[in-house]
């Protein structure tokens, strides 16, 4: 079969990204397996490292880089949305306050979904707001488990600190005062894909008269449990689509 598009460089990049698929290579094991000249090889995983898709491990090599996971759980999305709504909503309805869901994009986080508190104060975030990745409970979920040097350059300004996400990352949860709104407190947990990445946050937030200065001992189960729910569907839908193709090739 020809697996040509008759755009040269694209399939020459898709023989790199394939050839990674089975682990680590340097340089010349990536001319072997692609059958590229070492020039070539060369210019396009450099290029593809540039766009994240490929990276380099402790060793030097190339290897699939962070850009795919963030692509497949994107892909994944719809899945995502779908869920969220139920759960958002029982976790307004169960601490009373506004619940929200946000993914990275970039130096931003979007709330892709949303479960208002329908009276009194509230802290109403619309889908579709993008707000900055240095302050609040979900920007410190988002970026605590990233890989190190994206971790400590996502620290420059922020209003969180390194012993902050170490201890989100020890706890498996989040919370913030005052830290991206003043008045305004949130808890925050995270979504997993399959394969173990974060890729959302679930949050409530309100005032801190109603979530107190500690708002994780009044509400951090709760939220934790929420996003796990979303992580357990993610996780299963995973599992049918694998069965489904296994099935298929048999």
């Amino acid at each position: 079969m020809d697996n040509s598009s008759g755009v040269g460089v694209l399939d020459k990049a898709a023989i790199v990204l394939g050839a990674l698929e089975s682990g680590p290579a340097t340089l010349a094991q990536l001319v072997t397996a692609t059958g590229l000249a070492r020039p070539t090889a060369h210019r396009l995983a450099v290029a593809l490292e540039h766009h994240r898709l490929v990276s380099r491990d402790l060793q030097g090599r190339f290897v699939l880089g962070p850009r795919l996971g963030e692509l497949a759980a994107s892909a994944g999305e719809d899945r995502l949305l779908a869920a969220a709504g139920p759960v958002l909503g029982a976790l307004r309805d169960h601490t009373n306050e506004s619940a929200q869901l946000f993914r990275r994009q970039g130096e931003y986080r979007v709330c892709v979904c949303a479960a208002e508190r329908p009276v009194g104060l509230r802290d109403s975030i619309p889908v579709g707001a993008s707000l900055s990745m240095l302050a609040g409970s979900a920007a410190q979920v988002l970026l605590a488990w990233e890989e190190p040097d994206r971790l400590h350059r996502g620290l420059h300004g922020a209003a969180y600190n390194a012993t902050t996400l170490s201890g989100v990352r020890r706890r498996g949860w989040a919370q913030s005062v005052g830290e991206r709104e003043p008045g305004v407190a949130s808890v925050s947990a995270p979504v997993r894909s399959p394969s173990g990445r974060v890729i959302a946050a679930v949050s409530i937030s309100g005032p801190i008269e109603r979530l107190s200065r500690q708002p994780g001992r009044l509400h951090a189960a709760t939220v934790l449990a929420g996003a796990n729910k979303l992580t357990e569907v993610l996780a299963r839908h995973a599992a049918a689509q694998e069965a489904a193709a296994r099935a298929q090739a048999h």
